[in-house]
């Protein structure tokens, strides 16, 4: 399996956030607030723009959002290549806590790196959420 990761634009992430997060919502539904200050990954497979993640940061902490892969490309592991990218980013720049918004049923992911539930619990769209941390 050949894959890049490269920083790409916000535009270019919001057909996949539409597409896999949010599909029955109108498309602006997707789109952050402050976008246009966040660094936004795509990992490509074979070329293709298949996993996409947006971090934010504020001060010595680093909050990813808005993290989704293509449906047909799930369980392939890109997803874990791209959060481990990330971890590793943070960690080269001196980020001292890594957090997220999880979704509750996707929880598992984040806990194969180390990342530890909260007790921040939200509802949004029907879905709930947690937030995790990973302390670096």
């Amino acid at each position: 399996m050949k894959f890049r990761i490269s920083e790409i634009t916000a535009e270019e992430t919001w057909p996949i956030r539409h597409k896999v997060m949010w599909p029955d919502m109108p498309f602006d539904f997707v789109k952050v607030e402050n976008d246009h200050e966040g660094l936004h990954l795509g990992l490509f497979l074979d070329d293709k723009l298949s996993s996409i993640i947006s971090v934010f940061k504020i001060g010595s902490s680093w909050q990813f959002r808005k993290f989704a892969t293509l449906e047909e490309e799930q369980g392939k592991g890109l997803g874990s290549q791209l959060l481990k990218y990330v971890i590793d980013q943070a960690k080269l720049n001196d980020a001292e806590l890594l957090w997220c918004n999880a979704r509750k049923d996707k929880i598992g992911l984040y806990q194969k790196f180390k990342m530890m539930e909260t007790d921040k619990t939200y509802v949004k769209g029907g879905i709930e959420f947690v937030v995790m941390e990973l302390e670096l």
